[in-house]
């Protein structure tokens, strides 16, 4: 099974992606790298020599992360992979994670397929694949099933997808269709991408094994540098599904006085 491994990237990350190369070069063995910039200038100076490299440039409200995996997938199909697995920048892949993914592709080459992953504390900085059992503790809001399992989501644990680490066939990501092209900047884009999945009868697959670990950085909770893209991107899920996604974050913001409910929207507070 011919794999790529998928990554949207941008120099603000840079140090996470030199550490995801060099696991990857630890435990993938022959795959189809593919790489997205996501930045305003091309990735001059700081390509991978082992990876395919493009550039998806800013929209005109911030950084296109679904646009940038969906061209990177067209890469990857074109190089002839059999499955695509889509990696965030933050994510280091566990050392079972491709094998997992791959066996479980073989036994539902039709479903949208889903891994644990763990939250770094800003202390671990693993530099080898090695390093990283002892410091498994999937996030407890996500299902973690042992090695070798896997197991359909119910209709109500497609909204805990997370497009940290996942996988799929190319089969199923034409009918999935991909990110939608409407979102940009942070947020909604993977719970969409779900949501699409669960609408056309595509199975969401929890796989054991296949374990990311995501490495420190800075946030705010709520995360307040996202607030326009989640009333934003918030607003464009709506429009398409009739319901606001982010619900946590939008109950945080107007608890904190920042937004208020309009009809059936949400809007700054003047």
């Amino acid at each position: 099974m011919t794999t790529a491994v998928i990554t949207v990237a941008s120099a603000a990350r840079r140090e996470h992606l030199d550490r995801q190369r060099r696991l990857l070069a630890e435990v993938a063995g022959d795959i189809v790298r593919v790489e997205a910039w996501l930045d305003e200038t091309p990735p001059d100076g700081i390509r991978d020599a082992g990876a395919r490299t493009l550039h998806v440039p800013p929209g005109p409200h911030g950084l296109r992360v679904g646009g940038g995996r969906n061209r990177a997938a067209e890469v990857a199909m074109e190089a002839g992979a059999d499955l695509l697995v889509f990696l965030d920048v933050d994510c280091l892949p566990g050392p079972e994670l491709l094998r997992a993914y791959r066996a479980a592709a073989t036994v539902h080459p039709e479903a949208l397929l889903a891994g644990a992953v763990t939250y770094l504390a800003s202390v671990q900085r693993p530099e080898s694949a090695d390093d990283l059992p002892p410091l498994t503790r999937p996030h407890r809001a996500r299902p973690a099933l042992p090695a070798g399992e896997t197991r359909a989501a119910t209709a109500a644990e497609y909204d805990l997808f997370w497009s940290l680490s996942f996988a799929v066939t190319p089969a199923t990501w034409h009918r999935i269709g991909g990110f939608h092209p409407g979102y940009e900047g942070y947020g909604a884009e993977d719970t969409d991408l779900a949501w699409t999945a669960r609408a056309r009868d595509i199975d969401l697959r929890w796989v054991g094994g296949a374990d990311a670990y995501h490495q420190w950085h800075p946030v705010s909770s709520p995360p307040w540098q996202h607030l326009d893209d989640i009333l934003r991107n918030g607003a464009a899920f709506h429009a398409r599904w009739g319901v606001w996604p982010m619900g946590g974050w939008l109950d945080a913001f107007a608890a904190a006085g920042a937004i208020e409910r309009r009809g059936e929207g949400w809007a700054r507070v003047p």
